[in-house]
């Protein structure tokens, strides 16, 4: 019986942001973070009381992505289907 527990990413050092520059979050981030809860939940880093919440903020998050890769799939596949397109009309 194995009790290894899943690996967080590493953390890469985040650039210092500008003044007056915007924050990105970006689709990375959030797969990320999605990673730290699944780690910390297994870990017991949460109260049973706050278990909810966090269940249903890793399921938006985790749904979200989902349809963020879906799309990014798609949209290769539409991407690969015009360069094919495009060879043929040479």
């Amino acid at each position: 019986m194995s009790t290894e527990q899943p690996k967080a990413p590493e953390a890469q050092p985040a650039a210092q942001p500008q003044a007056g520059a915007p924050v990105e979050l970006t689709v990375q981030d959030l797969g990320v973070l999605r990673s730290i809860i699944d780690v910390a939940s297994q870990r017991g880093a949460f109260k049973a009381n706050e278990m909810e919440a966090v269940g249903k903020t890793y399921n938006k998050l985790d749904t979200f992505l989902q349809q963020v890769q879906k799309a990014e799939e798609e949209a290769k596949k539409a991407n690969e289907a015009t360069k094919e397109e495009s060879k043929g009309d040479k």
